[in-house]
């Protein structure tokens, strides 16, 4: 969340800057505001709402000539979103201005010092009072910027990522990090800073991302300089060469971002399980669990870690490792689990999934697991990410960029990895026989095929959702492999279309939400023929008896199920372990036609951000 964007170099600033906060607009955000440095002065425009409403606000405020700028998308924390609120934010001289993002969590006692000290503040926000610390400590102990951004970051807690501006050194930007995400683009005779690197991928194929507790000076026409905000201490950085490309992160001539990735599915998830999977051959090779096999082999249990998305896909690895691998496996909220004291020991391995690879709580979940000597074990999709850099070991996902809010090829490529995962520790334990294992090999591998075939199906999803666009409320079931999918289905239509949704175990409907069942109730059920089929088509007659609206998924060429509901989806047979990455995608395409069709914002749903970098 919060998107921050700077250019220092030979080119103009202006549109360098609108361009990659354009880019960051999946992450979420209320407000933006720029500023540009033109030689002489500082101007800054910025106002609530989106990036072309600052847009066309700049082109009547301000003179955007300069070849040093900063920017900012901001969803809001400490003040409502608003003109005032919005970064940046300049110092009580006017001399520096800086854009955050993060939390500053004892900015209030720092406030209350301030304003004793004289200083008057115009916002609600943390990132005031930060500007203004520094400021203070600039002048007090007469230091550069640099030096006094180390030392007032020093003086706070909480999560950041700064970049700095101070007129009387304008060939400078200082930039660092604690808890946020900052890549820092290399160019020649040029530099840029972004939350990450779509913004610069045009410009360079070279990056630093700052790790957690550094500092850097960025200066025209000298050596960048990297140091520890500790200690103050010179890090020499590692300029890694990007991987994405600019067609990555544009729309391709789908509508929206979201169902152009939706789309990559059957593509991604062959990209994730390239050069591990070998059904030939009937192995996999991931070397990240081959390296260290022993901790799984020898783990008592495996803890997974996770928010949102990314804890429904633990959800069904959770059913896999058991089924599979026969390990006990717990799966946990990371914002509840880092705050509830959890029993973990040597023996333990977690799993930390996130596509981000930036999500505060799982990477504060990390840092607990490790403290009490768990081997912690990474789950991401990007590269360089903070997860990566703090785990033991890891597997990236393969998804390519994912620009939409709404999470859709990340959940199936996390569901990829973990179940090559578990098929490789149940091969290495020897608790799955031969010829399931190859089996599952097999059909692993035509997934993509029948992902895409669960594709072809956007047309009755859409005729579908046309019924549906004013329903107040929807229910999802499913059993076993497919429960975690039900949660999944309604996480969807809740996030994009803003119509509440609850997923269900179908099982449990009896006990409470079946009183919620009457003819104005849609109730989408997961039906597979693989799993409990009788004992969900039981499920499917109780709604019926009540006059629920029933949307079945069902495998290709179901009767008994199409006989009961009133609208049928159908997919491609496949395994109950592997049915979730089929049966996720007409639900995918329901919540994307519904949201669509009631004029929502797909790719960025009003009060959510991509990568939740703060508690």
């Amino acid at each position: 969340m919060c998107g921050i964007v700077g250019y220092i170099g030979y080119r103009e600033a202006y549109p360098i800057v609108i361009k990659g906060l354009k880019r960051l607009e999946y992450r979420g955000y209320d407000s933006a505001g720029v500023m540009i440095y033109d030689g002489e002065n500082v101007k800054v425009c910025k106002t609530k709402g989106k990036v072309v409403d600052l847009e066309e606000k700049s082109s009547k405020e301000m003179t955007t000539n300069g070849s040093i700028g900063i920017g900012h998308t901001r969803w809001a924390t400490h003040g409502v979103p608003n003109d005032v609120n919005s970064h940046p934010h300049i110092s009580n001289s006017g001399d520096l201005v800086i854009i955050h993002n993060g939390i500053i969590e004892n900015y209030a006692p720092l406030k209350a010092e301030l304003m004793k000290r004289g200083y008057v503040f115009q916002s609600d926000t943390d990132t005031e009072v930060l500007v203004n610390l520094i400021e203070e400590v600039q002048k007090k102990e007469k230091l550069k910027l640099g030096k006094a951004v180390q030392v007032a970051l020093n003086q706070v807690v909480g999560a950041y990522a700064i970049a700095v501006f101070d007129i009387k050194n304008p060939n400078e930007i200082v930039a660092a990090r604690l808890g946020s995400p900052l890549a820092i683009g290399v160019g020649e005779g040029e530099y840029f800073i972004a939350s990450d690197a779509s913004p610069f991928i045009e410009y360079t194929s070279n990056a630093i991302y700052l790790e957690d507790g550094e500092m850097a000076n960025i200066r025209l026409h000298k050596a960048m300089k990297v140091r520890k905000i500790k200690d103050d201490s010179l890090v020499d950085p590692y300029i890694q060469e990007l991987q994405m490309n600019l067609e990555q992160i544009e729309k391709g001539g789908y509508d929206h971002f979201m169902l152009k990735e939706i789309y990559e599915q059957p593509s991604v998830i062959k990209d994730t399980y390239r050069g591990r999977l070998h059904a030939n051959e009937g192995l996999i090779q991931m070397s990240g669990v081959e390296d260290n096999l022993e901790k799984f082999l020898n783990a008592d249990r495996i803890i997974i870690v996770a928010c949102g998305t990314s804890w429904h896909a633990g959800l069904v690895a959770e059913y896999i490792f058991e089924e599979f691998a026969r390990i006990p496996v717990e799966v946990e909220y990371a914002s509840e689990f880092r705050y509830r004291n959890p029993i973990i020991n040597s023996k333990d391995v977690v799993i930390a999934i996130s596509q981000s690879g930036e999500t505060a709580d799982t990477m504060a979940a990390i840092k607990l697991a490790k403290e009490h000597g768990a081997f912690v074990f990474g789950v991401c999709n990007v590269v360089g990410s903070s997860i990566s850099r703090e785990t033991h070991a890891g597997a990236y996902t393969h998804a390519g960029p994912e620009i939409g809010v709404a999470s859709t090829k990340a959940f199936t490529t996390q569901i990829t990895v973990l179940t090559m995962m578990a098929l490789r520790l149940a091969k290495a334990k020897g608790t799955m026989s031969n010829s399931d294992f190859h089996r599952y090999l097999q059909e692993l591998e035509i997934i993509p095929e029948k992902v895409k075939e669960a594709l072809e199906t956007n047309e009755r999803a859409k005729e579908i959702a046309a019924t549906f666009i004013n329903a107040p409320n929807c229910l999802y079931l499913g059993r076993g492999y497919n429960f975690p999918v039900a949660l999944e289905g309604a996480l969807k239509l809740k996030e994009i279309s803003y119509i509440h949704a609850e997923g269900y175990p179908a099982a449990e409907m009896k006990h409470g939400p079946i009183a919620l069942i009457d003819e104005h109730m849609p109730v989408v059920v997961i039906a597979p023929k693989q799993g409990h089929y009788d004992k969900i088509v039981s499920n499917i007659q109780e709604i019926k008896s009540r006059s629920g609206r029933i949307i079945a998924i069902v495998t290709k060429g179901d009767t008994q199920v199409r006989e009961l509901a009133d609208y049928v989806i159908e997919i491609p047979e496949t395994s109950d372990a592997l049915s979730p990455l089929i049966t996720t995608i007409p639900l995918q395409l329901l919540s994307y036609h519904i949201a669509v069709m009631r004029e929502c914002n797909v790719d960025q749903p009003r009060n959510l951000a991509k990568s939740v970098t703060v508690e």
